[in-house]
């Protein structure tokens, strides 16, 4: 699965700031100090999709609507910062982004460590506890509050100092959505839910090795089983019902909110050392095999009309995906 130099040569020549500080960043692996990059990540901060954003955030550090920012969707708070920090936003290049991730810990982030779409410990889900922690932290906030919501992920996926949800009166236990052990969730009947999963993981998959605690990397290991446990590429995850799995899975796009696809749960595994596990195996070759003549991936799902900016056409080549994609057969391609 080797990269055509081809796809390299297409992104390179978009007329996008922000592709072009991503290209070089995370496919050419261009160090901090590399003119090239710190051009391109400025460019990237004050023109495009990054600078426009920022540009509609309140001088407090909210989008829309002040509070915790989960709604109105897809233009508040929370998908604000997701969406920034799937353009590879950074705060080192704009202080008005510390200036958000502040807003976010002070009015999303519980005592007990849960991201919740109502501040209160019982409003929280998966999918926003981990796509929350992946942000901050791509985005480059660094602090200490922030161990609390990875120590809370890390419980949850456990079970380890977790009380049932029936224990009304123990602050730290499992509520109505957070329901359970192993990425289990009242939206999902009660089920594991492998959106949540992947957007767990995807917070995991950031943490440095010396800041992965015992619990943590129980829970990673735990969190790699239950992904592993099927075939990836058939999607067979618990729905709680007689559903078959979400047709989204098998569609490509961006950017990527709590909805998932099967290119998401290969990014996972890979940045988390398990590309080359075989039961990935079928997973890789179906997102492969879906590249056109030039190396390059189509936009299937996208959130048109519904966040800011278009990010491409659906059926077009796309260098939003195709980045997605060629991070992962990068990293099947080292060691």
């Amino acid at each position: 699965m080797q990269i055509n130099p081809a796809s390299i040569d297409w992104l390179l020549s978009q007329d996008n700031p922000g592709v072009r500080y991503l290209t070089l960043r995370d496919l050419l692996d261009r160090p901090a100090s590399d003119p090239e990059l710190q051009r391109a990540a400025e460019n990237a901060h004050r023109e495009g999709a990054i600078a426009h954003i920022l540009a509609k955030m309140e001088p407090e550090g909210y989008w829309e609507k002040a509070g915790a920012g989960y709604g109105p969707k897809y233009r508040s708070s929370v998908w604000a910062l997701i969406l920034l920090a799937q353009l590879g936003a950074r705060l080192e290049h704009d202080s008005r982004l510390d200036t958000a991730c502040q807003y976010m810990l002070a009015h999303a982030l519980t005592e007990y460590g849960q991201f919740a779409y109502n501040r209160a410990p019982g409003g929280t889900f998966d999918c926003l506890q981990g796509n929350l922690s992946w942000a901050l932290t791509a985005l480059g906030c660094d602090d200490p509050r922030m161990e609390g919501a990875f120590e809370w992920m890390a419980r949850t996926v456990t079970g380890e100092g977790i009380a049932d949800k029936k224990e009304k009166n123990n602050p730290l236990r499992y509520y109505a959505h957070k329901c359970g052990p192993l990425f289990a969730c009242g939206a999902n009947y009660g089920q594991s839910c492998a959106w949540g999963a992947v957007k767990i993981m995807l917070a995991f998959s950031l943490l440095p090795q010396e800041k992965r605690t015992p619990l943590i990397q129980s829970a990673i290991e735990s969190g790699v089983e239950f992904l592993l446990g099927v075939d990836p590429l058939t999607a067979a995850y618990p729905t709680g019902s007689e559903n078959p799995p979400n047709r989204s899975w098998w569609k490509f796009g961006f950017p990527v909110f709590y909805v998932t696809d099967i290119l998401q749960i290969a990014e996972v595994l890979a940045v988390l050392g398990y590309v080359k596990d075989s039961r990935l195996k079928n997973c890789l070759e179906y997102i492969w095999n879906k590249r056109d003549e030039a190396g390059r991936w189509k936009l299937e799902y996208d959130y048109a009309g519904k966040t800011w900016l278009s990010y491409g056409k659906k059926g077009e080549p796309n260098p939003w995906v195709t980045i997605r994609a060629l991070r992962v057969f990068k990293l099947t391609n080292q060691g």
